[in-house]
């Protein structure tokens, strides 16, 4: 890299190409001398290096020296004046290819490098505010009901959440500059807000809070908190703390230089809004419209608002303890802000990601904002921007970087989620169980499970109890059950929680009978390295005429087992090479449901081993996932859903494997059609340049002579002909994709249709009548309004748990001492099922809103409980009313 190359790119770090100076203005003072000089040499090379795209690493560095880079724009502006009008044209032609794509982030940053760059004279004020004026335009009509289409009412707000998010950054210079304009602006996004739809989402909230419309139309949404922050901060006349003012250093200087316009851009048209709107139809046009944008406002509103407004009240002790009373409510958008640029810039560089997370240059303390930040990712719905191991090891660097304050905080938050791990949304919960045993891992398993001994004295399927037994089956999985029994031992009680300690359940070992023996011969063809042929040619003549299908089944399938049951690597060899064996005998449904529960059986101590076995099983088309799906609502299985994720890990496994099956044909199809048109314009332009060789073959006496090398003509024939072979050849591909793809989504269509008739009827057996439960509350009420009628005299002795065989000393949603846990086994296993079946909805929303007429006919019927149809609507995030 050339000195200014790295000069530009280490501005504001300590570093040795600034010496010991750590101050901005000199860093830039010396960047800028270097840049004059080269701007003779190359001018292009710098024009490629102060494109918004480099620009974006000055965001999100350490927001204080490497922001400055961009003001070295406005320094070069006095020195060569074209140069800043090329970055302006560049940055234009990429703000419009954002738009036109729908790449929300990349808008974001470049509204907000645009900002800046007027803030640094190179931009001309009434430019910026044409930008916002573009914009505001385009949401408002959007939401017009005659001219627009509600609708996409989602892409409207994101553009008003761009215009506000610019504002910190340069609405003081905007305000002395152009205030009529910036007025007008503000008025027009006032006026916006007053006609757009108030957004109220519970099916993207952490917590289980459905009763009801009435609180969530009181609360404020993202942009109308967003819209709140502003105005305080234009009341406190634009002053904010936790935004750089680089350029005030060299505003003398900047104000000679002349400032430039911004080219026009133009918002993308939304699809008209058909004649006749259904409730179908707007839900189905809603959600193409958050699909079309790469990060959505249902993102940035779990990133910002839901994320404060919940982790605020979790940590509020911490707020109060470090007094940030005087926080404006403008830094806390702009930190969280800060560090979600971190977090996407750096993804997959996580230590970098954790460095400069700590190193943000604002006048207060901020561990606790990194804390909500990170966890409303983890958490987010309907799915984190980033795979989850990304945070988890951005969490336990930012524990190593700072040892004596983010570990306390990180703890806080856990201990403020169990709190409440009632009302936390099952997928959520999944997902802290899976971080927090991670995380766990990495720090041998210290914690201070004394303090959650108390849960022992809960019924077995309180939510609180479930959460520890789980995070200790997934620290076994991580480790091994002595080193997690060691790690618990100021809690020996919680011994109770562990897996079971045992390996496989081999039903043929030791045991002399007629089984034991046709096990052993199948162990010995095996280990003779018999064929898959043979083995089932002895099954069809020594073992099923015999003992029949169940006997057959056992010991075929236990004995392989046994054999792959070493290693993943024994099981995969041992499917490969007598899957075949497998599918013989279990050809149908009926028996694929035999199967797995013979998987089950045999790794019975081990749910993790269960789970990898049928989906294996499933990977090779052992199994179909409507097996799967009958299986895991049959009765043993149904028992169990509100007590342990087995059955629930092995069914989202299924689930995602048919959807992933789904979505390697379509990258294929999209692949191929590309590969298509290619072959097309080769094997077109091989035959071009072949029917210019033959047109100047000539007849002479009536025979032709070659007027061309005839070599040349051979092998131009051999390529017109390969060519041609090489396109037929693809297009057979993708006819062969298209009909797997056509076959995919009716396996897909069956998958979901059968998922929610077995929700269907397991839950219209459980769930109370509609006159008692209409709502999760009413649901959640049922048992302590039941457990009140109980005479009291009945209940003066000390209760004895059933379940537990202790005495009923339990809490009501994680209350240590004093109240019994008011929730009845029943109730819970209805908010367990329901949760997951939200959860589902939601997280394969854009498989199932093609079916969603069908469902409306077969499944989401009037007669259909409401609390059923409540969670499949809110997980499609579509109103009771089917909008």
């Amino acid at each position: 890299m050339s000195s200014w190359k790295s000069l530009l790119l280490r501005i504001g770090d300590k570093c040795p190409e600034y010496g010991t100076s750590s101050d901005f203005k000199d860093h830039i003072e010396t960047c800028f001398g270097v840049l004059r000089r080269e701007l003779e040499h190359s001018p292009n090379d710098i024009l490629n290096v102060l494109d918004y795209r480099a620009c974006l690493r000055y965001f999100y560095d350490a927001y204080g020296g490497n922001q400055a880079n961009i003001f070295s724009i406005g320094l070069m502006n006095l020195e060569n004046e074209d140069l800043a009008k090329k970055v302006l044209e560049n940055t234009q032609n990429n703000f419009q290819d954002a738009l036109d794509c729908g790449d929300c982030n990349r808008i974001r940053i470049l509204m907000r490098f645009l900002t800046v760059m007027m803030c640094s004279k190179v931009l001309q004020p009434s430019s910026l505010v044409v930008v916002f004026e573009t914009l505001l335009s385009s949401a408002a009509t959007t939401v017009d009901e005659e001219k627009g289409n509600p609708a996409w009412q989602a892409r409207a707000d994101f553009y008003i959440t761009c215009i506000l998010s610019c504002l910190p950054w340069g609405g003081a210079e905007l305000i002395e500059q152009v205030p009529e304009e910036i007025e007008r602006v503000m008025v027009g996004i006032e006026a916006y807000l007053s006609i757009r739809r108030h957004g109220s989402d519970t099916g993207l909230s952490f917590f289980e809070d459905d009763d009801d419309s009435e609180k969530g139309n009181s609360d404020k949404d993202f942009l109308e908190d967003l819209w709140g922050r502003i105005q305080a901060l234009s009341s406190n006349g634009w002053k904010v703390d936790s935004v750089p003012r680089t350029h005030l250093s060299f505003e003398a200087q900047l104000v000679a230089g002349k400032s430039h316009e911004f080219g026009p851009i133009n918002c993308p048209d939304q699809p008209k809004q058909p004649s006749t709107v259904s409730g179908i139809s707007y839900g189905k046009q809603k959600h193409d419209a958050e699909l079309s944008l790469t990060w959505t406002l249902g993102d940035l509103e779990l990133l910002h608002h839901s994320a404060r407004l919940t982790f605020n009240q979790l940590f509020f002790g911490l707020l109060y303890s470090i007094k940030l009373q005087d926080l404006q409510p403008i830094d806390r958008f702009i930190v969280e802000e800060y560090l979600l640029d971190v977090l996407f810039y750096f993804n997959g560089s996580r230590k970098e990601c954790a460095s400069f997370m700590v190193g943000l240059p604002v006048p207060f303390r901020y561990e606790y904002l990194m804390a909500e930040t990170i966890f409303s990712q983890i958490l987010m719905l309907p799915h984190p921007p980033f795979k989850p191991i990304y945070y988890t090891l951005v969490i336990i660097d930012l524990c190593k970087a700072l040892p004596g304050a983010f570990p306390a905080v990180v703890a806080g938050a856990v201990r403020a989620l169990f709190e409440k791990i009632v009302d936390l949304d099952m997928e959520c919960r999944t997902r802290l169980i899976l971080w927090f045993s991670h995380h766990l891992s990495n720090f041998q398993f210290i914690w201070p499970w004394e303090e959650w001994a108390y849960v022992l004295d809960l019924p077995r399927w309180a939510p609180q109890r479930v959460f520890v037994q789980e995070v200790l089956e997934r620290e076994v999985r991580l480790s091994y059950w002595d080193k997690v029994k060691q790690s618990i031992e100021n809690a020996p009680g919680l011994e109770e929680l562990l897996p079971p300690k045992g390996g496989p359940n081999f039903k043929f070992s030791g045991e002399d009978s007629s089984e034991h023996a046709l096990s052993a011969e199948i162990s010995n063809l095996v280990k003779g390295r018999a064929a898959a042929r043979e083995i089932i040619k002895w099954i069809e003549e020594n073992v099923f005429p015999a003992h029949g299908l169940e006997v057959t089944l056992r010991v075929v399938v236990q004995t392989l087992l046994d054999i792959g049951s070493k290693s993943f690597t024994h099981l995969i060899t041992v499917l490969e090479r007598y899957g075949q064996v497998i599918a013989k005998i279990c050809s149908d449904q009926d028996r694929q449901v035999m199967l797995i529960a013979e998987v089950d059986s045999f790794w019975k101590n081990n749910a993790q081993w269960t789970a990898i076995a049928i989906d294996r099983m499933m990977g090779y088309r052992l199994l179909s996932n409507l097996a799967i799906v009958r299986w895991v609502f049959s009765p043993e299985n149904i028992e169990q859903f509100h007590m342990s994720d087995r059955p629930w890990e092995i069914l989202r496994n299924a689930v995602s494997k048919t959807f992933n099956r789904l979505c390697d044909l379509r990258k294929e199809i999209s692949s191929l059609n590309k590969s298509i048109v290619l072959a097309e314009e080769a094997a077109a332009k091989a035959k071009t340049e072949l029917d210019d060789a033959e047109s100047k073959l000539t007849l002479v006496d009536g025979e032709p002579v070659l007027g061309e090398n005839p070599v040349r003509l051979k092998r131009l024939k051999s390529y017109a002909e390969k060519a041609k072979e090489e396109e037929m050849s693809v297009r057979e591909s993708l006819e062969a994709k298209e009909a797997l793809l056509t076959r995919a989504l009716d396996e897909n269509e069956a998958l979901f249709l059968s998922l929610y008739k077995n929700f269907s009827t397991v839950l219209m057996e459980r769930l109370p009548d509609a006159s008692r439960a209409g709502t999760f509350q009413e649901l959640k009420s049922i048992y302590s309004a039941d457990s009140m009628a109980v005479d009291v005299e009945e209940s003066t002795e000390m209760e004895v748990d059933n379940e537990n065989g202790r005495p009923k000393k339990s809490q009501s949603n994680g209350g240590k001492t004093g109240t019994l846990y008011n929730l009845g086994e029943k109730e819970q296993w209805c908010l367990t099922t329901l949760g997951y079946l939200k959860a589902f909805s939601r997280q394969y929303a854009s498989e199932i809103w093609p079916h969603i007429d069908k469902l409306d006919a077969e499944i989401l019927t009037a007669d259909a409980h409401p609390l059923f149809r409540k969670a499949v609507n809110c997980g499609l995030r579509r109103s009771m009313n089917g909008a």
